[in-house]
């Protein structure tokens, strides 16, 4: 039933959107959780292939070390697991993450005893694979935490925040780390992002348990099978996880290859590291900040149009750029736009995901949709090289424009314009 006048007229909005978050534990318990839960990716995408570099390791054994990163695409496959059987302490979600935590402090102390000790780097890898499985299902228990615990009318605004914690933890643990081992060492680095997991453990100690916690699978069998289930029994079912796939396509494609774009177009080492390191990255945060703090004011459905459509005109920047000589303002500019319609269909997008994530099954469910939206970032980079090969840098952008038009028509099958909040039902089971 459409909402009445009464109810559309009581609607928070933007401003009273901000003032509850910043007043709601539950929001602020997800965002600081999600400050642990950047730190080890950080370190073992950023800075552990530099330091192994700085210390003289092989190349082709610095190259193994990105295998390391495999935790995060898999962890739908142990997800379950969380789902079903439930920790002795501080409910199904947070006892997972509290345990994560506590295992991630051990490690972290554990690679700083071999700081000192570069002529072993297979030990740091098994520390590094170690680490990043752990990680992951720390991610795991927090996602499913933040669906669990969030009302729906929180979604927009801690979506931004968790963001932007998330991303300052991991510029701490890569960059950041990087830069203060230079001026002391790897084992005093390592120590202080040890300590890093204590306030951690003390926030999921104090973090709210959801008001109703959903009641745990009965089963193995059902904690494995019963989220898919759940899933395709929904009305559109196929298109909902195809639109998970392709509404981020045109922007996988065009930041796959940025640094050889960037350098193919005579910009200097300088340029690319202000420009990816720091303001994008930070435009791309503010960004994914506005998007989720605007979505409930513009309607769920409505931002993923509006921001949809941005996140793939703002390609018509890189376009422009390849076909200009070497103009920083012009770079900058392009490249910073982008970063930000890229954050803003990012917002709107994270929320749609924490909506159609049920409660019961959101460990599962929740690594599944982030799993599949993680493909095409890793497929781009291949189907990138090939591509540019062919048509060069020009064609290629405008390519990437057409790619993002099949998400939104998979959008308008359940979320047309008109629809300012798409509805994700169950169909009842048909016989035949």
């Amino acid at each position: 039933m459409p909402p009445s006048p009464t109810q559309s007229d009581a609607r928070p909005g933007p401003i009273e959107s901000l003032r509850h978050a910043l007043r709601s534990w539950r929001i602020g318990s997800v965002t600081l959780l999600s400050f642990a839960s950047g730190l080890p990716l950080g370190l073992v995408w950023i800075a552990i292939p530099d330091w192994m570099r700085d210390a003289g390791v092989d190349i082709r054994i610095t190259g193994l070390f990105t295998l390391a990163q495999a935790p995060w695409s898999f962890k739908v496959l142990w997800s379950p697991l969380m789902d079903r059987w439930v920790p002795p302490f501080w409910g199904r979600r947070r006892g997972w993450a509290a345990i994560a935590q506590v295992a991630l402090l051990v490690l972290f102390l554990g690679l700083a005893g071999v700081g000192n000790r570069p002529e072993t780097p297979w030990i740091v890898f098994a520390y590094a694979l170690a680490i990043a499985f752990v990680s992951a299902s720390q991610d795991i228990a927090v996602d499913a935490y933040a669906v669990d615990v969030l009302l729906p009318e929180e979604h927009g605004v801690a979506v931004g925040a968790r963001t932007a914690l998330y991303r300052a933890a991991m510029f701490a643990a890569g960059g950041m780390a990087i830069w203060i081992a230079s001026l002391w060492s790897w084992p005093g680095v390592c120590l202080v992002l040890a300590a890093g997991f204590l306030p951690a453990v003390l926030v999921t100690w104090k973090a709210p348990e959801p008001g109703v916690p959903p009641g745990a699978p009965r089963t193995l069998r059902e904690a494995v099978w019963h989220p898919f289930l759940e899933l395709l029994t929904r009305h559109r079912a196929l298109e909902i996880l195809a639109f998970v796939v392709l509404y981020k396509l045109a922007d996988n494609l065009s930041q796959s290859l940025m640094r050889p774009f960037l350098h193919d177009m005579g910009y200097t080492a300088f340029d690319r590291g202000l420009m990816l390191a720091t303001l994008g990255t930070w435009a791309t945060v503010g960004g994914t900040f506005v998007g989720g703090w605007l979505t409930p004011v513009l309607g769920l459905g409505r931002s993923l149009w509006i921001f949809g459509v941005l996140q793939i005109v703002s390609n018509v920047g890189y376009v422009l750029v390849a076909h200009s000589p070497p103009s920083r303002p012009l770079m900058y500019s392009a490249m910073t736009f982008e970063s930000l319609c890229t954050g803003l269909g990012m917002g709107a997008f994270s929320v749609l995901l924490l909506r159609i994530t049920r409660k019961r099954f959101s460990a599962t469910q929740y690594a599944l949709f982030s799993s599949l939206f993680g493909l095409p970032r890793i497929l781009a980079g291949p189907v990138t090289g090939f591509t540019v090969h062919a048509v060069g840098w020009s064609a290629f952008f405008w390519l990437t424009m057409l790619a993002g038009i099949p998400g939104l028509l998979l959008l308008q099958r359940f979320a047309p314009w008109s629809e300012r909040e798409p509805t994700f039902e169950v169909e009842a089971p048909r016989v035949g």
